[in-house]
């Protein structure tokens, strides 16, 4: 029953009610028409008429207050239309009584004419038809037609009683449509209902989503059994708590979801997609929950209604990214992004505030020959072995990064004293130093690290990156396998290098460059039968900078490419002007060798020059052979079939085996100069060497070249050891093309040895003030140049041989000598004993050791 079906029923019994009213109005003017009896004229009739005009006066009132849509309810409609069934009673009989009752007094009593005992009976059926009746509004139109009827057999009104008849009637048709369309909406809500609660059924079951109401106190009255089993919870234990306590507490910045949730509760607001951690035993599970506060027809509030999903799986995911996005995944140590992240933050506190922090940034010796020789799988196990190393080194001191490849950074936030420091790089570099067992190979390699301190100045991280990279330039310089701290000495010499790199790129077109060529003599016939090509650079200011400076910045820059074309092409250039008896040998870097149009680059050059190949000789350095690569040995093979010889050189220093000198097809082998300074001395362990060495290349029908020969001594045990030619000073310094072409043309190519007849002593060229005491008296002199055994002094004349002399260096420092021989007023002493050079020449401190007491002068 709806509000709308009362208002209808009471706008009905109004309309009848007005048909009462008119007629009882009409039977009360017609009582004073002549002839008729004043039956009217008992007070009883007009006490019976006022109460039924009283009864529809309520009945309108009632019914105009119904009309307001705020004044009926649902559940007050059924009240409503009780009442309103009862004034209709009630009017009627008072009205009827007072209209139609022929009322007389005979012996005190009261009766009703037929008439009005029909129509009292009738309405008194109708009112139980009213109570007992379904649909009610059958019940009222029942009674309603039944006083119709009556009202009928009064001939005055019939008429508007059959009119008012018609109306109900077609009313009734009107209503029982309604009530069947209502009937069919009421059936498809149903439907509807059952069929949206199915969904909802299906949805929660399908785990896409679940559904949760609240009391207006925040107490659940409903919530998805799925969700009661993940929180493994009986749902009857679950309603009746408050929401809130199914929601894990977080501590910290992580719980601003739950304080906007208790927020949107406590202030009845509506939320949307809250991320919250659920309150489940032994499980991190995530739900993203909304909702909106409910309320009823009155707008009073009734709670909170909403729903959830499950980010479970995609919090995990985003987990997963993470990782993916922090941290190595071959290693599983912090990226270069993470742990440039975690060095900003050591730097800096939770205040902004700087503090102190140390970088430690490394790199694996040897891993390209790893990668080249076991390949890339050997080389992925090695890093993960070296990762758990150094995890199991640094422990909860720092943090490990990897920054790709073979580089890896250390935090060590808290930690600047250079000796904890230390202990940190000799214990990672003495560890990474033992062999590591991968796939039933044990590989060796090493480390260099560098080492870069912030005392908490406000050094910025990409500063430290850097001061940490020139440390570790350092330590690669002196020899791998070392550690080194940054000093601002690092960062001049990087500045160094970098102008060194500009202006070389500029060297070629300002033709700054040029080659000098040292003669290679023939030991057995002393004849000059080739020459080595020796870069020189000296800039437009005439400074000259060193090759062993400008050579290895060429090479990391990939400058010594272009550089090395240009030195192929002057000396196939040069070749053409020696003549066909001579050779030109040329050095050949690594990075050359790579380089795939090098065959191309020697057979243009060859041919532009107008030369023959084997004229031009190629030096290859044993740092070739880090990589024996297929592709290596092809390039091998492709030079050599241009036609120019092949040299192996500096051998014996680097990465000597024997096994690639039979794949490489080498026309000479170049013994290293380390090995013939010297080799004359009979303590010398070199002369060994280079037999070693002369027999091998004699064996596999190789010449010999040996390198940086100097002294007599050494060159007859070179020609007594076999070796066929002699590169040095003895025979030559590096001179410039015109004067190679003068010296060939004046002696027709031989030489005469010139040299010393013994290596010496490396002298310390000086000049100081000292004092020498001889015979009681003291002298002023200067020394000149000096060893650990003598020196040279100026300023006393004509000394005899033998004579002993006591130099005063400093009142500490007091040596005692003997001349050997004496030029006018210069003279050559030797030392009682050998000296500490670094005590004599260095810094102050070096000078703590007393060779001798001071004199005592006063005695």
């Amino acid at each position: 029953m709806t509000p709308q079906f009362v208002t209808r029923m009471m706008r009905v019994a109004q309309l009848w009610h007005y048909v009462l009213i008119a007629r009882a109005l009409a039977f009360f003017a017609f009582a004073f028409f002549p002839g008729v009896d004043g039956f009217l004229g008992h007070p009883s009739q007009w006490i019976a008429m006022a109460a039924g005009l009283g009864c529809d006066l309520v009945l309108t009132v009632f019914g105009q207050l119904s009309r307001r849509p705020q004044a009926l309810s649902a559940d007050r409609a059924p009240m409503a239309l009780s009442v309103c069934f009862a004034l209709i009673v009630v009017g009627t009989m008072l009205s009827s009584a007072g209209t139609f009752a022929a009322v007389a007094v005979h012996d005190g009593r009261f009766y009703f004419d037929s008439f009005s005992s029909i129509q009292l009976g009738a309405i008194l059926v109708a009112a139980s038809a009213v109570a007992i009746a379904r649909p009610a509004f059958f019940a009222f139109a029942g009674a309603t037609a039944v006083g119709g009827a009556i009202g009928i057999a009064s001939w005055p009104f019939g008429v508007a009683g059959l009119v008012f008849l018609g109306l109900l009637i077609v009313m009734m048709r009107e209503d029982v449509r309604h009530q069947r369309r209502a009937t069919r909406a009421k059936r498809l809500s149903i439907s509807e209902q059952q069929r949206a609660l199915g969904l909802m059924r299906d949805f929660e079951r399908a785990g896409r989503g679940w559904f949760w109401e609240t009391d207006r106190s925040g107490y659940l009255v409903y919530i998805s059994p799925t969700v009661a089993a993940k929180l493994d919870l009986p749902m009857a234990e679950i309603l009746g708590r408050p929401f809130t306590a199914i929601i894990r507490k977080r501590l910290g910045d992580d719980d601003r979801e739950e304080r906007t949730l208790g927020f949107s509760l406590s202030s009845r607001t509506p939320f949307n997609e809250l991320t919250v951690r659920a309150a489940v035993p032994g499980d991190e599970r995530w739900w993203s929950i909304s909702g909106h506060p409910i309320s009823d027809e009155l707008g009073n509030f009734q709670g909170f209604r909403g729903s959830g999903t499950d980010l479970t799986d995609k919090k995990r995911s985003e987990r997963e990214i993470n990782q993916l996005a922090r941290y190595d995944t071959l290693t599983g140590l912090a990226n270069r992004l993470h742990i440039t992240d975690l060095l900003e933050r050591a730097l800096k506190n939770h205040m902004g505030q700087a503090q102190p922090c140390a970088l430690l940034l490394m790199d694996l010796d040897r891993f390209k020959q790893v990668n080249d020789t076991l390949g890339h799988p050997v080389g992925d196990q090695l890093l993960q072995q070296v990762a758990g190393r150094l995890t199991q080194i640094v422990g909860d001191k720092g943090q490990v990064g990897r920054l790709g490849g073979d580089e890896f950074q250390i935090v060590l936030p808290q930690m600047t004293q250079a000796e904890k420091l230390s202990g940190v790089a000799n214990a990672i570099i003495l560890s990474l130093a033992k062999p590591f067992a991968i796939e039933g190979e044990q590989v060796r390699i090493g480390s260099s690290i560098g080492i870069a301190v912030s005392e908490g100045g406000g050094v910025t991280s990409s500063a430290l990156v850097r001061n940490a990279d020139l440390a570790l330039y350092a330590a690669k310089d002196a020899g791998r396998g070392v550690y080194r701290f940054y000093a601002d000495a690092m960062h001049n010499q990087a500045s160094e290098r970098k102008a060194i790199e500009d202006a070389l790129r500029d060297a070629l077109a300002k033709e700054e460059l040029k080659l000098l060529y040292q003669p290679i003599v023939d030991v057995g016939s002393e004849r000059i039968t080739g020459f080595e090509a020796l870069i020189r650079w000296q800039r437009d200011g005439g400074e000259a900078i060193s090759p062993a400076k400008f050579i290895p910045i060429a090479e990391e820059s990939n400058l010594i490419v272009p550089i090395g074309e240009w030195i192929i092409r002057s000396a196939c250039d040069a070749i053409a002007k020696l003549g066909p008896g001579y050779r030109v040998a040329v050095n050949v870097s690594p990075r050359q060798f790579a380089n795939e149009k090098l065959p191309a680059t020697i057979l243009s050059a060859v041919a532009a020059a107008r030369i023959e190949p084997a004229q031009l000789e190629l030096e290859i350095t044993e740092g070739v052979f880090l990589d024996e690569s297929p592709e290596n040995l092809e390039m091998f093979q492709k030079l050599k079939r241009t036609g120019v010889r092949l040299a192996l050189d500096d051998f014996g220093t680097g990465y000597s085996a024997l096994g690639y000198l039979k794949k490489a097809p080498f026309d000479k082998i170049k013994i290293d100069q380390s090995f013939v300074l010297g080799a004359a001395d009979p303590s010398s362990m070199n002369a060994a060497i280079i037999s070693s060495i002369v027999g091998l290349a004699t064996a596999l029908n190789m010449e010999t070249t040996a390198e940086g020969v100097e002294t007599h001594d050494d060159l007859a045990l070179i020609r007594g050891l076999g070796c066929s030619h002699v590169q040095g000073y003895i025979y030559g310094r590096p001179m410039d093309l015109s004067e190679v072409l003068t010296l060939l043309g004046e002696g027709g190519g031989q030489v005469v040895a010139q040299g010393f007849k013994s290596a010496r002593e490396p002298r310390v060229r000086t000049f100081r003030t000292i004092q020498i005491e001889s015979g009681g008296y003291r002298y002023d002199a200067i020394i000149r140049n000096m060893s650990s055994g003598g020196a040279l002094i100026e300023g006393l004349w004509n000394v005899p041989s033998g004579t002993v002399l006591t130099l005063e260096f400093a009142p500490e420092i007091i040596l005692d000598a003997q001349a050997r021989w004496s030029d006018n007023n210069r003279v050559g002493v030797q030392f009682a004993q050998a000296v500490d050079m670094a005590a004599l020449v260095g810094p102050p401190a070096a000078k703590a050791k007393l060779l001798r007491p001071p004199v005592d002068r006063a005695a």
